[in-house]
């Protein structure tokens, strides 16, 4: 079982910058993919972004490509989301997630682990 809380959210105006951090329970983490999905009000939860086991290989929602950027370090079972020139449509709450997966897994549904969620609040 592998527990995994988030910090780091708030609110910011647009063009600034935030980061998410994703703490987990367990060293074993370290054997999975992990991601970060968002939600918006009255939306589907989407997919931001993924990062393989050992950190080499990451991929990106097409939204955020470019001005997000993820990393982990598996000495510390974290992983992180860099989030700069936000905008407010990047509003919405950040889920940190994890499960054996390939790395660009974008649904939801393949991951089992996830975390509370961080709210993030851009505004004009």
């Amino acid at each position: 079982q592998v527990q995994l809380v988030e910090s780091g959210g708030g609110a910011v105006q647009a063009g600034g910058s935030l980061r998410l951090s994703c703490a987990a329970s367990s060293r074993t983490v370290s054997t999975y993919t992990m991601g970060w999905f968002r939600q918006a009000p009255g939306k589907e939860r989407e997919f931001v972004a993924s990062i393989s086991r050992s950190g080499i290989s990451t991929y990106y929602a097409d939204s955020v490509k470019g001005r997000f950027t993820i990393s982990r370090d598996n000495a510390k079972n974290t992983v992180d989301l860099q989030m700069n020139s936000l905008k407010p449509e990047d509003t919405a709450v950040y889920y940190c997630a994890a499960d054996r997966v390939p790395v660009p897994t974008t649904t939801p549904r393949a991951y089992s682990y996830w975390g509370q969620g961080a709210q993030v609040t851009v505004s004009a």
